[in-house]
């Protein structure tokens, strides 16, 4: 019986030897065994590591800044260290250190008691790793180059190509083409340049020049290349504040140095990539390893699809994490998708695929579900403008191109406070419901927020807007009704019209707080030394090369009165809130010495985007004579006053201004002439600011002669009995506007 069981229990040992031996691990033919410390040149640290095998190839390593450490990692190794996998070791930089092993890979973290550099060497079974304290390195003659690579190989190398070219944002780019991707390199800052060490490469004497790329408007000024011995040194020098970053994918190394200058876009690349920065060395790593140690550095999650294979070189020194991510996924013509914690890699064709399938599907699921009806009370907007913007078309305010005008009838301010929508893209058909204007739109624009199922309807006398769609798009809705569903602001515009002789405009200046004036090319200016200056413009015909040089009335009024003529201009200048009352005072004063009139003091509320119209004058009566006998028909002389404002975010207010003074002139056989001055222009002001336009002016000249008949003809004699008088008055039709945001509750009285 025994002797039965005896060939079944020698198959059974034979199965589970089997068994174990199948079921061994990769990295059951290699081992960490030791780890010792021992002190090299230059006070560093070489930390050795002794294998059960060879490696046959530098493990995957790279360091961080924060805390300061380095990590390697050994694919296929087992952990046989046992206890000794932790301890302290306190020599020099390095601290502590840590083994720990994680399915089939073994990493050694080094702990660091400050900054330093590291350089990698293989000998059969051990590995060493050469530790150098920044400070140590610092306290030196000459400091200790931050190595970028380990130095493994000893065969000679060679560059084949120097090229630059300018980069995003105006950075500098450097592009060095090796002979091979194992090319040692060191990079260091030197002063205020960047010196770069080929280790062990040669450089062709075409390659060895000295660039000036000053033209290509970026940080970097001159990249000087000279061959020093075994080596390649490589010096760039830029300009003003700037900062760099290295790296290397395949034999293509690459050097950017950016500006670090305000508004160089410096700080939108900052803005994109803000992860904590390490250096990476992979030479020739299977790509979803690559992947791995940066999700172990992030702590996040990184998905890999399937198709993500292939093997990359990749160099980097102290750049941030997501740029380096961003790095090794563009060597691979791969791309990700980002969602919470968790970061999605696939090749690029195959992640826009994916995603256009998920569209498909997402409008096939809107085709078939179930549309809600909604209405929608707004408080501030019409409800007609919400139904446009919800539809894909755009709200604007009247232009003064457009339908506002200076005329007298209705029909004209009417169309100026009418409401215009672009409704381009737009079908509509209008009916009417419940006592109120309804319309349905069918509208397929590609920036419209309901589906092509939705539909939009409004009622004005309840100002509600009707919704039909899906759910989902009805927190769209929602989301853009909040956005323009908000009080209008509302613009109080002062204005005063005043006609002044031209000296009146030359001190209207000076008592304000003019001390000085001048011209520069064709600018009249004020100075003082208590207040701001600021400037008036003065061209023939148009305003040109106006400069402003503050906020303060300290401008002299008249315009084209000095150096330029009394040809036609329009000018304007400034005033701050401060002289408001001096302002006043001044104009009644000019009232007071019969030196002018003013003519009109309106004031108007309007909403910001509508035109405010003011008419005042007369319509002057003549008689045409037609086939149908003799008509009477009117002539308008009028003053005109149009403005619309427009409120920017800041609370500044442009103006669209158009002045109109028209007046009646001589009598003619076809009725009475019509003299016609008017002024057109847009100026941007501060609320409570008042902006003083002018430049239309009306010279009288006129010789009279008073004498004594007969007396008064006599030659010489006569001038005793002859009086002559010349008279030459000039006047200028000055505009004050002053706009006043009107918050709410704010009273339009004084």
């Amino acid at each position: 019986m025994l002797q039965s069981l005896k060939p079944n229990f020698t198959t059974l040992l034979g199965g589970l030897m089997l068994t174990f031996l199948l079921g061994l691990p990769a990295w059951a033919g290699n081992g960490l065994t030791a780890m010792d410390v021992s002190t090299g040149q230059n006070d560093s640290q070489i930390v050795k590591l002794t294998f059960t095998e060879g490696l046959g190839a530098l493990p995957m390593h790279f360091s961080t800044a924060n805390p300061h450490r380095i990590v390697l990692d050994f694919p296929g190794t087992d952990n046989l260290m046992g206890e000794r996998a932790a301890g302290a070791i306190n020599s020099g930089v390095v601290g502590t250190y840590r083994v720990v092993k994680a399915n089939d890979r073994t990493r050694v973290v080094i702990n660091l008691a400050g900054p330093g550099t590291y350089d990698l060497r293989k000998e059969g079974k051990l590995l060493f790793v050469a530790v150098q304290g920044a400070a140590k390195s610092a306290a030196g003659s000459a400091p200790l180059p931050a190595s970028f690579a380990p130095q493994e190989a000893k065969q000679a190398h060679s560059i084949r190509n120097i090229d630059f070219r300018r980069g995003e944002n105006g950075a500098g780019r450097v592009e060095v083409t090796l002979s091979d991707p194992s090319v040692g390199i060191d990079i260091k800052p030197k002063g205020q340049a960047i010196q770069v060490d080929f280790l062990n490469t040669s450089l062709p004497e075409a390659l060895q020049r000295r660039l000036d790329v000053s033209e290509f408007a970026t940080p970097t000024q001159i990249i000087e290349t000279v061959a020093q011995g075994k080596i390649t040194r490589m010096t760039i020098r830029p300009k003003g504040k700037w900062d760099y970053s290295a790296y290397q994918t395949g034999r293509q190394f690459i050097i950017e140095v950016a500006s670090l200058e305000p508004g160089s876009g410096r700080q939108a690349e900052h803005a994109a990539y803000t992860g904590e920065k390490l250096s990476l060395d992979f030479q020739g790593q299977d790509v979803r390893a690559v992947l791995k140690v940066i999700a172990d550095f992030t702590g996040l999650n990184i998905i890999a699809a399937d198709s993500v294979s292939g093997n990359v070189t990749l160099r980097l020194k102290d750049v941030p994490w997501d740029q380096a991510l961003d790095l090794v996924l563009r060597t691979k013509g791969m791309d990700k998708r980002v969602s919470g914690n968790v970061i999605w890699v696939a090749p690029r064709d195959e992640l826009v695929a994916k995603e256009r399938q998920e569209l498909e599907a997402k409008k096939s699921a809107e085709d078939i579900e179930v549309l809600v009806t909604r209405t929608y009370r707004l408080n501030y907007v019409r409800a007609d403008e919400a139904m446009i913007v919800i539809s894909g078309g755009s709200r604007f305010g009247t232009s003064l191109d457009e339908t506002a005008s200076c005329s007298p009838s209705a029909e004209g301010i009417k169309s100026a406070a009418s409401s215009g929508a672009n409704t381009s893209n737009t079908q509509s058909t209008t009916t009417t419901q419940g006592g109120g204007e309804s319309s349905r739109t069918t509208n397929y624009a590609s920036n419209r927020v309901l589906t092509p199922r939705g539909a939009a309807s409004y009622d004005l006398t309840t100002n509600s807007l009707i919704i039909t769609d899906i759910l989902q798009r009805h927190a769209a809705v929602e989301e853009v009704l909040r956005g323009i569903d908000v009080p209008t602001k509302q613009v109080l515009i002062e204005a005063r019209v005043v006609l002044a002789d031209d000296v009146f405009g030359r001190t209207l200046g000076a008592r304000l707080g003019v001390q000085g004036q001048g011209f520069k090319g064709n600018t009249l200016y004020g100075t003082a030394n208590t207040m701001e200056n600021s400037a008036v413009a003065a061209t023939s015909a148009s305003v040109r090369d106006a400069e402003i040089f503050g906020g303060s009335p300290n401008v002299d009024l008249g315009t084209g009165m000095f150096g330029v003529g009394n040809a036609p201009s329009i000018g304007f200048t400034i005033l701050n809130a401060a002289t408001g009352v001096a302002l006043g005072l001044e104009l009644q004063a000019l009232e007071a010495d019969k030196r002018g009139k003013i003519i009109s003091n309106p004031r108007v509320v309007t909403a910001n985007l509508r035109p405010a119209v003011i008419l005042q004058g007369r319509q002057i009566p003549y008689q045409t004579v037609s086939a149908d006998g003799t008509n009477t028909q009117f002539g308008d002389a009028l003053l005109c006053l149009l403005v619309s404002p427009q409120v920017l975010n800041n609370d500044e207010v442009i103006l669209n201004v158009e002045v109109t003074k028209d007046a009646q002139g001589d009598n003619t056989s076809a009725g009475p002439a019509i003299n016609v001055k008017r002024l057109k222009t847009q100026v941007r002001v501060k609320n409570g600011e008042t902006a003083v336009l002018g430049g239309i002016f009306e010279q009288t000249l006129r010789n009279d002669t008073n004498k004594v008949p007969l007396l008064g003809d006599i030659p010489l004699l006569g001038h005793l009995f002859r009086n002559n008088n010349r008279v030459d008055d000039k006047s200028e039709m000055l505009v004050f506007l002053t706009p006043r945001l009107l918050g709410e509750g704010v009273p339009v009285g004084r």
